[in-house]
């Protein structure tokens, strides 16, 4: 990436639900243990939305937004685009990205929502990014948020991902900066859709990959073959750091944070093995939100940010892999 303008990310945020699903709840649900999750995901609880009673994703995504603004003192009105990373939209239309942007009082702004699971956060950043060092913009609102445990299945036969999956949303607020070094500096993007039977949620028979026999109870919940993903998901993770290190030109040691989509702690794990990374360099949040899809990756660099860990001019790889199959990176001089 090049030309004379730099991106500077001024404020981050996350809003979570108050409903909690602990392990110990979970075991109330179905066959299951507190000790049998933790050992194979990581996860203690994760946060769930009440669907029911109107918190939906674009109530999460709104005021994750609202907190952002503020930390970035800026207005809702001083926003040129909104984009929304989520798989799961309210309803078909309106986006999520047009009722924020209602909500939080923005001018005729662009909005619009992009779906690439969750992989999502990572992939909208890295257009937005894009998008301001084109001098199109000056001043993006991001935001990743899901509520996907209104597609779960809290019984036995939906136990594979019921024990993975809570709902969240975080965002960031991007703006040009005169520092051309600043943003993203190398990035990857990557997409197998012969992989999408392994993890799709299915509406009608139409949707069932030809692999699978049709079941109505599948309908509308997270279908996913968990050892096929786990074994996409740690290949992926580790190609995709190098190739990103290859492209910008540096080691492993010389990226100061390593930010990643939140799935398996065991996921997580490995890169951390295969790459050498210290333990501080790769925040580990899962055992208290779960996979919370697209928002998962700007709630742990909000609890980065806000913890004092990242500073300016370090080096911070975004990383995700998700449904579709979906995977990337984006690399960022802060």
């Amino acid at each position: 990436m090049g030309g004379q303008i730099g991106v500077e990310i001024i404020g981050t945020a996350m809003h979570l639900p108050e409903g909690k699903l602990t392990n110990q709840k979970l075991e109330e649900l179905m066959t299951t243990s507190d000790e049998w999750i933790v050992k194979r995901t990581g996860i203690n609880t994760r946060r769930q939305a009440d669907i029911a009673n109107g918190e939906t994703a674009s109530v999460l995504a709104t005021e994750a937004m609202r907190k952002a603004l503020v930390k970035a003192n800026i207005d809702a009105k001083e926003l040129d685009l909104l984009l929304v990373a989520t798989m799961t939209c309210d309803s078909p239309t309106p986006s999520v990205a047009c009722v924020v942007a209602r909500e939080l009082g923005c001018n005729d702004i662009g909005a619009m929502d992009i779906n690439a699971a969750c992989s999502g956060f990572l992939y909208t950043i890295s257009i937005a990014d894009a998008m301001i060092k084109s001098g199109s913009y000056k001043t993006i609102g991001v935001i990743g948020a899901d509520t996907i445990t209104r597609h779960i299945d809290y019984s036995d036969y939906g136990r594979g991902a019921a024990i993975l999956f809570g709902d969240g949303a975080g965002a960031v607020v991007l703006q040009a900066n005169e520092d051309p070094s600043k943003g993203m500096i190398a990035h990857k993007m990557h997409a197998d859709g012969n992989g999408a039977k392994h993890l799709f949620i299915p509406s009608c028979q139409l949707d069932f990959p030809p692999e699978a026999e049709f079941d109505e109870r599948k309908l509308d919940k997270v279908q996913m073959n968990g050892q096929a993903v786990f074994k996409f998901a740690v290949t992926k993770f580790q190609e995709v750091i190098a190739e990103t290190l290859e492209d910008a030109g540096i080691s492993a040691d010389e990226v100061d944070h390593f930010v990643c989509h939140q799935a398996n702690s065991r996921i997580l794990d490995s890169a951390r093995d295969r790459f050498g990374i210290p333990e501080e360099k790769l925040l580990v949040n899962i055992h208290k939100y779960g996979n919370t899809v697209a928002g998962s990756i700007p709630i742990v660099l909000d609890e980065l940010i806000e913890d004092g860990k990242i500073k300016p001019g370090q080096k911070v790889m975004f990383l995700a892999f998700g449904a579709g199959l979906t995977w990337g990176s984006s690399l960022w001089q802060f």
